[in-house]
């Protein structure tokens, strides 16, 4: 469990500013992570990025491709590799309904933000279709 919120502490909260120039948003959808060691202590750090990154459905999973965690700065020799895919952790039902509409077509997973909900590290992901310049 973690400790309650001091009255100074404020909450970290990554953001993908690109994702509202680029793309028009459409449905959101929050997921879980399957992190790995001291991921958890970078993102709280701040040490994060996902402004380039994306989602891609492989075997009726949601991948989270391209985001990049640093490394945790008191880590020692077991610390995690900064990109690397991550597994996102989504109910059936939202499964299917996300595939549904991405083979439809023109339409692409983003996250748009990481934060923290109840002590557990979220993502924010939306349908989104392209701008078209």
């Amino acid at each position: 469990m973690c400790a309650k919120k001091k009255s100074g502490e404020h909450q970290r909260e990554i953001r993908n500013a690109k994702a509202h120039h680029n793309y028009f948003v459409g449905d959101r959808v929050e997921a879980g992570f399957v992190l790995q060691g001291t991921e958890v202590k970078a993102i709280r750090e701040g040490n994060a990025q996902i402004s380039e990154s994306f989602c891609r459905i492989e075997k009726s999973q949601v991948w989270l491709y391209n985001s990049h965690i640093g490394e945790y700065s008191f880590g020692n020799f077991q610390n995690h590799p900064p990109r690397r895919k991550r597994k996102l952790l989504l109910h059936r039902r939202e499964i299917n309904k996300l595939i549904g509409a991405v083979e439809a077509g023109g339409k692409s997973l983003i996250p748009l933000r990481d934060y923290m909900k109840h002590c557990m590290i979220t993502v924010e992901i939306a349908l989104c279709t392209g701008i078209k310049l």
